[in-house]
């Protein structure tokens, strides 16, 4: 048994690794890596509908806000643009997850953003 540690996409990852002889099969058992350390949870794009606010907009990528096309209290459509979000040198539309009403828009034109963050919030 070798133990490595590999790091991926930030997060270390401690890993036994096992050898084996010629002709011999491994068994189909339990994963055999284990996180060092606690992986990131995945951000959510949209919530169920509940209390003010309930569905979360979340950025899907790092980049920064070009145009804010929706304003609070604005009644969208699932599909409907709420926001442009530049990444990479490119133009990417922010739309409503579902059908609701704006009840908030968290960040502002210029504003850089991170994958996860919450860019608005409807009902």
């Amino acid at each position: 048994m070798k133990n490595y540690r590999i790091t991926v996409n930030g997060t270390a990852y401690d890993v036994a690794v096992e050898e084996l002889g010629a002709g011999s099969v491994a068994p189909a058992a339990a994963p055999v890596a284990a996180p060092a350390a606690a992986a990131p949870a995945a951000p959510k794009a949209a919530a169920p509908s509940g209390p003010a606010g309930a569905i979360k907009v979340a950025s899907p990528m790092p980049g920064k806000i070009l145009a804010i096309k929706a304003n609070n209290g604005q009644a969208v459509k699932k599909g409907d643009v709420i926001m442009i979000l530049e990444a990479m040198k490119m133009e990417n539309e922010i739309t409503a997850p579902e059908d609701g009403t704006v009840a908030s828009i968290n960040v502002g034109v210029g504003d850089s953003v991170e994958s996860g963050d919450t860019l608005a919030t409807l009902n």
